[in-house]
C-alpha cells in the first residue's frame, strides 16, 4: 500500500468513525447534541422533535459516503463511485475548510476570548487532520484516480 493510499485509508476510517459517532449521538439524546456543539438540536430533542435525529442521521450518511469514497480511493473497495477524484478533492476541501477554524479558536483561547469550550478546538483540529489526509491521498493518487475513468491525469499543452 502506498503512502497516498494509507492517507486515504486513514481518512476513510476517521470518516466512518464520525458517521458512527453521529449515530451514537442520536441514542445519547439531548446531552449528546449539546456536548458536540449543537445545543439548539439538544433543545429540540428535549421537546421530542424528530428534526435533530433526522439531521444527525443525514450527517451520518454523508460521513459514511465520504468514508466510501476514501476507501475506494485507497483501493480497499472496488465499486467506484462517480467523480471519484473530484469527489475526494471536494471532501478534502470541506474537511480542511472546517478544520481551519482551529486557528481562530486557538487564538481566542490564548487571549481569553473563546466563544466555546476548549473541546471545540479538538473538533476543529480533527477535521483539519482528516481534510489533510484526504488531500494528501488524493493528490498522491490523482493520476491513477483520473485514469481509472479514462480521464487524463494532467493536461499537456
Amino acid at each position: 500500500m502506498t503512502t497516498p493510499q494509507r492517507c486515504l485509508a486513514a481518512a476513510g476510517t476517521l470518516s466512518a468513525t464520525l458517521a458512527a459517532l453521529h449515530l451514537a449521538i442520536i441514542f445519547v439524546g439531548p446531552d449528546g447534541y449539546t456536548y458536540f456543539g449543537a445545543p439548539e438540536l439538544g433543545t429540540l430533542e428535549r421537546q421530542n422533535s424528530v428534526v435533530p435525529d433526522l439531521v444527525t442521521a443525514l450527517l451520518a450518511l454523508v460521513f459514511g459516503a465520504f468514508a466510501y469514497y476514501a476507501f475506494v480511493g485507497a483501493g480497499r473497495l472496488s465499486r467506484r463511485p462517480p467523480f471519484l477524484a473530484l469527489g475526494l478533492a471536494a471532501i478534502g476541501c470541506i474537511y480542511t475548510l472546517r478544520g481551519l477554524a482551529v486557528i481562530a479558536q486557538v487564538l481566542q483561547l490564548a487571549t481569553g476570548a473563546a466563544h466555546g469550550p476548549a473541546r471545540y478546538v479538538v473538533f476543529s483540529f480533527v477535521s483539519l487532520v482528516i481534510g489533510l489526509c484526504y488531500l494528501a491521498g488524493t493528490l498522491g493518487q490523482w493520476r491513477s484516480l483520473r485514469e481509472a475513468h479514462g480521464l487524463p491525469g494532467r493536461v499537456d499543452p
